[in-house]
């Protein structure tokens, strides 16, 4: 097993999450389209991966589809890999996301990263309309993945009552899987079945190197991965100076405070976040947030990801940024992208 020595003497890898976040003055059409730009940059750049979120009834965010979007931005690039980050596998049949993803592999052999997750990534009325009926609910989930794994290697057991079941277009290889999460859960889950294992800093920013160094320890070859493989998802807003990142994160501040009380809207501008008046409470609240987000300077920001990395004894980071515009959202990752040149 490679130690985590060995991970650490490794050149730190970046790579990017997308939400399509949405902005008062940009229509769904816009943000996808400045996601799609996005991963062109993100390639030329040298990012690793391109990961595209799934999120279900958002007024803030227009990623509600990943599979699309992955092969219109694979198609637009050429060697980044590209993935989703993640289909919600309990609001589907894990063979029909088998066959979508054997699909993106046929169509870009090698650059296809299947992950998924155990969040809903909505409300519960609109979880229901997600299933239709059919939903088993988040207790099946372990099941789900294991028939998803098997459905993709072709490894179901032969008691398995859909063991005659082919999965179609064959391809010589198939996507990995990388099990999401924030917590011991997900990462048991991910150990047991041999997955990789994307961990999300910026949402759980306290004991990751707990679980992750479980997710290590426990971890078994099952046959698709020999040697346990994480990644860590961080939420980043690199700018020229410390002054202008913390300005930019104004508008983070206001957007995770009402997207906690149930509020999914666009991104507010910076003048509507420094003017707003907040309650004693809501500003502990805004630093409570803040204690799980990357923001700053080059300089800064590659201080902060580098004890990260020490931290967690891991050398890969998802990078979700997300800002009032698009011209900073760009610049934070080209800045970000020079800091670890």
């Amino acid at each position: 097993m490679i130690s985590a020595d060995e991970i650490m003497k490794e050149k730190i890898k970046l790579s990017v999450l997308d939400q399509s976040p949405l902005r008062p003055d940009t229509t769904a059409t816009g943000a996808l389209q400045e996601t799609i730009a996005l991963a062109k940059i993100a390639e030329d750049l040298g990012y690793h991966r391109y990961w595209l979120a799934e999120h279900h009834g958002s007024d803030g965010l227009a990623s509600a589809s990943p599979e699309v979007m992955i092969t219109r931005i694979a198609a637009e690039t050429s060697t980044i890999r590209v993935g989703s980050g993640g289909v919600m596998l309990s609001h589907y049949s894990p063979y029909k996301v088998a066959e979508n993803f054997r699909t993106l592999e046929a169509m870009f052999p090698g650059r296809i990263d299947l992950g998924i997750g155990r969040a809903p990534g909505s409300d519960h009325p609109t979880a229901r309309a997600l299933a239709y009926g059919g939903g088993l609910g988040s207790e099946h989930f372990p099941t789900m993945v294991a028939d998803l794994h098997g459905f993709l290697t072709d490894s179901l057991p032969k008691e398995h009552p859909f063991q005659t079941v082919k999965v179609r277009p064959h391809t010589p290889s198939s996507p990995p899987i990388w099990l999401l999460g924030s917590s011991d859960y997900s990462a048991a889950y991910a150990a047991h079945f041999g997955l990789s294992f994307s961990f999300a800093h910026f949402i759980t920013p306290y004991g990751g190197e707990t679980v992750t160094r479980a997710y290590n320890d426990q971890f078994q070859n099952t046959g698709s991965l020999e040697e346990p493989k994480t990644n860590i998802g961080i939420f980043v807003i690199c700018a020229e100076t410390d002054t202008e990142a913390d300005r930019l994160m104004s508008t983070r501040d206001l957007f995770r405070l009402r997207a906690d009380k149930g509020h999914l809207a666009p991104i507010p501008t910076i003048e509507e976040s420094l003017s707003y008046p907040y309650t004693d409470a809501e500003r502990k609240h805004v630093l409570e947030n803040r204690a799980r987000t990357i923001y700053g300077a080059p300089k800064t920001v590659k201080k902060k990801i580098n004890e990260l990395s020490d931290l967690y004894k891991n050398n890969e980071f998802l990078v979700l940024t997300a800002c009032p515009d698009f011209e900073s959202r760009k610049r934070s990752y080209e800045l970000l992208a020079e800091a670890f040149a």
